[in-house]
């Protein structure tokens, strides 16, 4: 008998359900106040885990009232090179550390390529790409320390998208953005596995949240897309929490570097 096959039949009697506890945990979910990130937050946290929720605009206190016992709402602006700083800064002063991050705020300005003002462009581009590294570089030296070959410290699940595979219309900096989280997701992954951490990204499709509300309405646009989605039908939150549990657990443990598609088929087509 295989060694392989002798150690999984040891622990045949572990329940794998198991496996997808998150109780001890810390997770910070950015951009929690409402839609996919609201719908993460609740999962992990029935899933065992304390979370910390985080908003701007709006503020995530519905979604920490929503989730009850300890989980705690945060307010930071990440469109602000300071931001993630005072966001990862907060959460450590109340739960003393963070053993899962998602990086699910997000922002899209639609216009013609040649009509983006740098001013947009740099504002997409500071809160979906580079506070997604601020706040990854800030949760690895909080994480590296408990880890090491072997001994997992935390888990990063970004937020990619379609648009990390294609190129959109009318959205260059979301594009660009998006592009570039599946990269980082990547290069990420490979520096800080041997330490412990698994980083991983999931790319959704077209789900129904306030950033697709003018995609929805468009009579034309809304037909187009759904004729291409083999589910035939827009994603909902609720959709998204079962990715997002199995990468922020330890049923994951060997899985890092990849872009998890949730898309209802897209990109199968």
């Amino acid at each position: 008998m295989l060694a392989g096959t002798l150690n999984f039949m040891t622990n045949a009697a572990v329940n794998i359900l198991d496996s997808f506890r998150l109780d001890n945990k810390i997770a910070l979910v950015t951009g929690s106040a409402s839609g996919l990130g609201a719908a993460i937050a609740i999962a992990l946290a029935q899933a065992g885990a304390t979370v910390a929720c985080h908003g701007n605009r709006r503020a995530a206190t519905e979604t920490a009232a929503a989730i009850g016992g300890h989980a705690a709402a945060f307010r930071a602006d990440l469109s602000s090179t300071e931001g993630a700083e005072d966001l990862f800064t907060q959460v450590k002063k109340t739960f003393g550390r963070v053993d899962i991050l998602i990086n699910n705020a997000g922002t899209i300005l639609r216009a013609a390529a040649e009509e983006v003002k740098l001013a947009d462009w740099q504002q997409v581009l500071q809160v979906n790409l580079t506070s997604v590294f601020q706040l990854s570089q800030f949760a690895a030296k909080d994480m590296i320390p408990r880890g090491g070959l072997g001994v997992n410290c935390g888990k990063i699940v970004n937020i990619a998208s379609l648009l990390s595979f294609q190129g959109g219309i009318r959205v260059p900096a979301y594009a660009a953005s998006k592009g570039g989280v599946a990269q980082l997701t990547k290069a990420l992954a490979n520096e800080w596995a041997p330490k412990g951490i698994q980083v991983n990204a999931i790319a959704p499709g077209y789900f129904a949240t306030s950033n697709t509300e003018a995609l929805q309405a468009d009579e034309t646009r809304n037909r187009q897309i759904l004729e291409r989605i083999p589910a035939a039908r827009w994603g909902q939150p609720q959709d998204l929490a079962g990715a997002a549990l199995f990468l922020s657990s330890p049923a994951s443990d060997y899985v890092t570097g990849t872009v998890l598609t949730v898309d209802g088929g897209w990109m199968g087509r």
